[in-house]
């Protein structure tokens, strides 16, 4: 079991890397809000692989408020776009 949560962690940190690079070299603002929100996913679930690699259940609510502030900034970002904020494409 081991070995798995360290590839997982290896993999989603390759991940969020990868991820990094498209937030900063978008081309457009919705390229980089959903480079955000996947941003959000993977720190998620690492919160969560943390929580089974050190077998402590307190994890798994911080993973949970974790998902509910990057849910709500997408509704955020998705109304600040909506009402006609700075687009360039």
């Amino acid at each position: 079991m081991q070995f798995v949560i360290y590839l997982s962690f290896a993999t989603m940190s390759l991940a969020m890397v990868i991820i990094f690079i498209r937030l900063i070299i978008g081309p457009t603002l919705p390229d980089r809000v959903v480079a955000l929100e996947l941003l959000a996913s993977v720190i998620v679930a690492m919160i969560g692989a943390y929580a089974i690699y050190t077998d402590t259940s307190s994890f798994i609510d911080v993973a949970i408020v974790a998902a509910l502030t990057a849910f709500l900034a997408a509704i955020g970002f998705a109304r600040f776009l909506e009402r006609g904020g700075p687009r360039d494409d």
